[in-house]
């Protein structure tokens, strides 16, 4: 695609986001919604459809050159980050679920389930990718070095050895041909002595002939109907291409025009960055002079007209006002002397007037809260059964992405909407926008200087004409009164420092943020995350999720919810400060499920996707280091420290439950897993939302552990399943080609998808790389595969029974979110069991009226 292409990409994508906060805005003036199931299609709908706008404007910024677009479609696409992390967030408390299913809301909107799925930006990693090389090396090295991580040996030889193993190999090799060799000339010779014995005896040509013709048609028969069959298949979509496995030519001209436009975009960025350092010191040397004397001219008149109007020079806007900027330039003299008589009245009312304000102010206070009271969006329904109940009416929450979003879609109609590039043919630089927005720069710099001089001036103006003291001569004298007010405060905020608990101390003063990097690497607590991609998280959409929940069946969730769930909750706010900063924070999320699910492939997939460093705090990993109460605060402070430093991070804690046992085994006291359990809360208070550190528990036994600290450490608690049908049959697929496997008629997949019922993904990945072994690949174009070879593997393992997925949903249960699904639940059922009673009361009144 061009770069028109891709404009167009930018252009739909802000019209579509346009109509969007049109009816956001609408939506605020409107009443709030009581129906339960209008309200979440209104909140379902607004997130696919931002959605859509999320993966149109992430490919318009990575793919677009121009240096001066990138900025603005950035601003948008965080915006439309964050906002779609805030609809997340209602809906899971509307539902009070973290699992949600849209399927008859995409059918209405003629949409695909992959459209649906929260992509990835690029630029997370493509932005950084120097410095993440650069530190990946840096701990590469601290590992070797400390023995923790050890490089393939190179096994040196000594020369005549070296000859030797040719030697050997080559005679072997020859002994192998000189066998080959003999082994033909045997058959050959006995074919010789067995047609001498049958003498020549020869069978007549004309039958040989047509034995010959008859075997070779029906050979060429059937391969054509084979081909046939073959190519029917794959035009039909049930057998893959016979090139499915081999890249294409147009798959790797594609990433080479990628990479080229990659360094087209860094050029042009550096270009740009020149340009902006270039086109401001121009302008400093040649419009320069010029705004100086029109700044001071400007003020000059507006101290004359202050004058003739109020009789008095006003006084001059402090640095922290904004200096001139806040009077002069947006206030006619007229404004400046209403300000100054309506500040000498109310210095005149001030001191009457206190104990009434404090009354009128208690008043207020009374009066909002009666009102919050009034529109707390509640209503009372009387129940046939004699109860009052609460429903909750809803209304759209104030977002904190709005203005930003606006802001970005206001620059773009401003500056790019109806902008002619018909000349920027290779998308660089426009000088004439840099030019308008550094002269603003440049003015506002000159305006400092200008505003020094000015006070001076004013000092001298008001000493000639109006023969005053200075405001710093008169804060002088007032300076006595004052010293004793601040020497009281300062003592308050010496008692406030010293109150300060240890956690937000420095512990490490004197360290560089190197040597505490290096020292938690050398202790095994900062470890290497293996490259994995949220991708190679396979698994299929739930087309009945929605169908499940109208018929009161709760649906197993799918490894794509998963999926999108660890998209949302981890890499969109550890990848962009913005987005972290502004959206609903999330500092804890516990991964439960039974063992192959993935849980640690996606801790990993995380710090993959954000570029974030991996910290193990596991409690046999963290066992016998920094050993008592001071020791242990001082790993912390050490972990927490660097990780804020060298954000995006990820504390990873495996078999969190063990932290938190109810009651610790015997064979693991020695190991003592619960010294984390009270400091660890008091450490993710001090977490802000500047920083961009998520703490990732994963699970195979939650059950163990005590519910109440467990659940309250982690405000995110995902159940992930077992695989379902469909999400296995993808599965195997999969994994059998990224294995070396290759497919064939012999090889039923959705046999073996059917037969792996209650087994992980953690048992197909086993199985399938026991059958494919080295010698089996080779074997394979002789001996296609069948799904025997895969379930005799298989049956070795032992499958996740009913009663373990039991346990799992009542554990579940007992959550605080479970408990409000429950809840929900029931008063869903009770209502609807209220209604048909009213109804049956109705019909039977209106009967016996009849």
């Amino acid at each position: 695609m061009s770069q028109a292409a891709y404009n167009k990409v930018w252009t739909d994508a802000q019209e579509a986001l346009d109509v969007l906060l049109q009816r956001e805005r609408e939506n605020k003036s409107l009443k709030p919604e009581q129906d339960h199931v209008t309200t979440f299609k209104t909140l379902a709908t607004y997130y696919i459809k931002y959605v859509q706008i999320f993966r149109d404007l992430e490919t318009a910024y990575d793919q677009i050159v121009h240096p001066q677009k990138r900025p603005v479609i950035r601003q948008v696409l965080e915006g439309v980050m964050g906002r779609i992390l805030e609809l997340k967030n209602d809906m899971v408390t509307l539902e009070n679920s973290e699992y949600h299913y849209f399927d008859d809301i995409l059918q209405d909107l003629q949409l695909l389930p992959e459209q649906a799925e929260i992509p990835i930006p690029r630029y997370f990693i493509k932005e950084k990718l120097k410095v993440l090389q650069e530190r990946e090396k840096f701990l590469a090295q601290i590992l070797l070095n400390a023995g923790l991580q050890t490089q393939k040996p190179v096994k040196s030889m000594a020369f005549e050895e070296a000859i030797k193993t040719i030697q050997v190999a080559e005679r072997a090799r020859q002994g192998r041909l000189r066998a080959t060799f003999m082994k033909q000339l045997y058959l050959e010779e006995k074919r010789e002595r067995q047609a001498k014995l049958q003498g020549k005896m020869s069978p007549n040509p004309d039958d040989a002939a047509t034995c010959i013709q008859k075997i070779w048609r029906g050979y060429i028969q059937r391969k054509k109907t084979e081909k046939i069959r073959e190519e029917e298949m794959i035009f039909l979509g049930m057998c893959p291409p016979p090139h499915f496995q081999t890249t294409s030519t147009l798959l790797l001209h594609a990433r080479e025009v990628n990479a080229l436009q990659d360094e087209v975009q860094e050029r042009h960025e550096e270009e740009y960055q020149k340009a902006l350092v270039y086109v401001k010191d121009s302008l400093k040397e040649l419009e320069g002079l010029d705004i100086k004397e029109t700044l001071q001219d400007q003020i000059r008149q507006h101290f004359i007209e202050c004058r003739h109007i109020v009789g008095r020079f006003s006084d001059y806007p402090a640095e922290e006002a904004g200096g001139s900027t806040a009077t002069f330039s947006q206030k006619t003299p007229e404004q400046v002397a209403a300000e100054l008589a309506a500040k000498e009245e109310a210095a005149l009312q001030e001191k009457p007037k206190k104990g009434k304000k404090e009354k009128e102010e208690k008043g207020k206070g009374k009066k909002k809260e009666e009102k919050k009271q009034k529109t707390e969006k509640k209503v009372k329904v009387k129940l046939p059964a004699g109860r009052m109940e609460e429903e909750e009416g809803w209304k759209m929450a104030p977002s904190n992405f709005l203005s930003i979003m606006e802001e970005g879609s206001s620059q773009y109609k401003a500056i790019w909407k109806n902008r002619d590039e018909r000349w920027n043919f290779p998308q660089e630089h426009d000088p004439e926008l840099i030019k308008e927005e550094k002269r603003e720069e440049v003015e506002e710099e000159i305006r400092v200087q200008v505003d020094e001089l000015m006070r001076q001036e004013l000092k001298n103006l008001r000493l000639v004409v109006d023969k005053e003291e200075s405001n710093e001569q008169k804060k002088g004298k007032k300076s006595e009164k004052l010293g004793a007010a601040s020497r009281e405060n300062k003592k308050k905020g010496k008692t406030r420092m010293e109150i300060k608990s240890r956690i937000d101390r420095d512990l490490t003063p004197n360290r560089t943020i190197d040597s505490l990097y290096k020292e938690l690497a050398e202790q095994g607590l900062l470890i290497k995350a293996k490259t994995v991609n949220l991708s190679d998280y396979v698994g299929e959409y739930s087309f009945l999720g929605t169908a499940l929940r109208q018929a009161g069946i709760e649906p197993v969730p799918s490894l794509s919810d998963v999926r999108q769930l660890i998209a949302l909750y981890g890499i969109l706010p550890l990848g962009s400060q913005v987005v972290h900063k502004k959206a609903p924070l999330v500092k804890a999320m516990l991964l439960a499920g039974p063992t192959g699910v993935g849980k640690k492939m996606l801790v990993h997939a995380i710090c993959t996707e954000t570029g974030a460093n991996l910290f193990n705090l596991s409690a046999s990993n963290i066992a016998g280091k920094y050993l008592g109460k001071n020791g242990l605060q001082m790993m912390l402070h050490m972990v927490f420290k660097v990780a804020k430093q060298l954000q995006p991070s990820v504390l990873w804690i495996g078999d969190t439950e063990k932290t938190f046992y109810k009651k610790v085994p015997k064979a693991e006291e020695e190991m003592d897993p619960k010294r984390l359990k009270e400091i660890l809360p008091k450490y993710l208070e001090v977490l802000k939302a500047e920083d961009r550190v998520l703490l990732v528990g994963t699970t195979r036994r939650p059950f163990d552990a005590d519910l109440r600290p467990f659940c309250k450490v982690y405000q995110k608690i995902i159940l992930i399943p077992r695989p379902d049908y469909a999400s296995r049959f993808v599965l195997w697929k999969h994994i059998i080609l990224q294995n070396g496997g290759i497919f064939t008629k012999t090889l039923n997949i959705s046999c073996l998808a059917k037969l792996s019922d209650g087994f992980t993904q953690g048992h197909i990945l086993q199985a399938v790389q026991t059958v494919l072994s080295k010698r089996r690949i080779l074997q394979m174009t002789k001996k296609p595969l069948t799904a025997v070879e895969f379930m005799t593997a298989l049956a070795r393992q032992d499958p996740v029974y009913k009663e373990e997925e039991e346990t799992f949903k009542a554990w579940y249960a007992e959550t605080p979110l479970g408990k409000a699904r429950i809840k929900a639940l029931a008063g869903s059922e009770e209502a609807g069991k209220g209604k048909a009673k009213g109804k049956k009361k109705e019909g039977s009144k209106d009967k016996k009226k009849k």
